[in-house]
């Protein structure tokens, strides 16, 4: 017993002493416990998993009115190439290290206002286009519904502008800028995660790869790209903590001791959120091609998710440094899928399905003629 009691004095004279000198650095942040870790690591993989379900299934109506708009004007639809995929970490690459300089040169405080600026227009329009069709479920029949139609022409043949919207998207984008304006005053890590969570669930839900090679290729290039920003240079961790923008999703590990106030955050980039969700999207609209009447690829895959996402935070807890969520959420959502089709003979099938087949139909009868 008198061991134990001296294990308890030491741990507690042990946390006094970091709490104190927490607060003698100026950082003002109470060191993790057990218990906040948890909480905040746990809220983070399940704020992860949401846009990723729900983009999943949003994205299905999506390219299902997208389909319907090219066949109806002509226009070809908008999706990521190979080319573009195997370019992607490149250019993902130089915009990084080029931010990094920025961040070197100019002034941090100029920086993140401009920035603020730019993600509270972006915010705003992310939320509206995700909560306007809920919105206008919940108004009461006194708000009325009246349809606009904003249309700015050139020679009376060319469409500048062709933008609908109603009065319920009005009072969305209402409400939504009520939240950039609580962002923009405060940067509370809430209005932050809100933000986040729509950039989120529009990205899984609106970007496009058409075919699982293209995203072999993509997973693929910033695995790589993951592993050397974070492994190879600090410039990575140190953009990642300088960026005062919505570009991540943070969670206190001190929110029992401080509440809502708290401010030793948890964080998890959105890039780790929405490069495997798209992937994972692709993968229930190729489940719904097969009609089956099963989503096994889908389900397995997210499975997959989550225990790569819970590896890295395993890694990272363990060893005590930033981990590139890539390096475990790829292997995870690239193995998963490719193995369960080989197994069950659905392979051939998979690498030749896409969103828009008629596209490379028409594109292989020009080559031929």
């Amino acid at each position: 017993m008198d061991d134990i009691a001296v294990e308890t004095v030491e741990n507690v004279t042990e946390t006094v002493e970091n709490i104190t000198e927490a607060v003698k650095n100026g950082t003002g942040k109470i060191p993790a416990t057990p218990e906040g870790m948890a909480i905040a690591y746990s809220s983070l993989v399940i704020m992860a998993l949401l846009p990723i379900f729900f983009g999943s299934f949003r994205s299905i109506k999506h390219h299902a009115d997208q389909k319907e708009n090219c066949e109806r004007t002509g226009e070809k639809p908008e999706r990521m190439t190979r080319k573009d995929a195997a370019m992607f970490p490149i250019i993902a690459s130089c915009a990084l290290f080029g931010i990094y300089i920025v961040f070197k040169i100019f002034s941090k405080e100029y920086i993140n206002l401009l920035l603020t600026g730019y993600f509270f227009m972006l915010g705003v329009l992310a939320l509206t286009h995700l909560i306007s069709e809920r919105v206008g479920r919940l108004l009461p029949a006194s708000v009325p519904f009246i349809q606009y139609h904003l249309r700015l022409t050139q020679d009376a043949t060319e469409d500048l502008i062709d933008f609908k919207f109603s009065t319920h998207d009005l009072v969305s984008l209402a409400l939504s800028a009520a939240v950039g304006v609580w962002y923009l005053v405060q940067k509370h890590w809430i209005a932050n995660n809100i933000f986040g969570l729509a950039f989120s669930v529009n990205g899984v839900e609106m970007l496009h790869l058409n075919s699982v090679l293209t995203g072999v290729i993509l997973l693929g290039g910033l695995f790589i790209y993951d592993i050397f920003w974070v492994f190879g240079t600090d410039v990575m961790v140190t953009v990642a903590r300088s960026f005062e923008a919505p570009i991540k999703l943070v969670f206190p590990q001190d929110l029992l001791e401080k509440g809502l106030a708290a401010n030793n955050f948890a964080m998890l980039g959105l890039g780790d959120i929405v490069i495997p969700g798209i992937f994972i999207a692709l993968l229930l609209r190729f489940d719904m091609s097969l009609k089956r009447g099963s989503k096994v690829y889908f389900y397995m895959t997210f499975a997959a998710y989550v225990a790569g996402l819970l590896t890295t935070i395993f890694i990272m807890h363990v060893y005590k440094h930033a981990q590139p969520a890539l390096l475990y959420l790829v292997p995870a959502c690239l193995g998963t899928p490719l193995l369960l089709a080989l197994v069950r003979g659905d392979i051939k099938t998979m690498f030749q399905y896409e969103d828009h087949p008629e596209e490379a139909e028409a594109t292989e009868a020009k080559k031929t003629e």
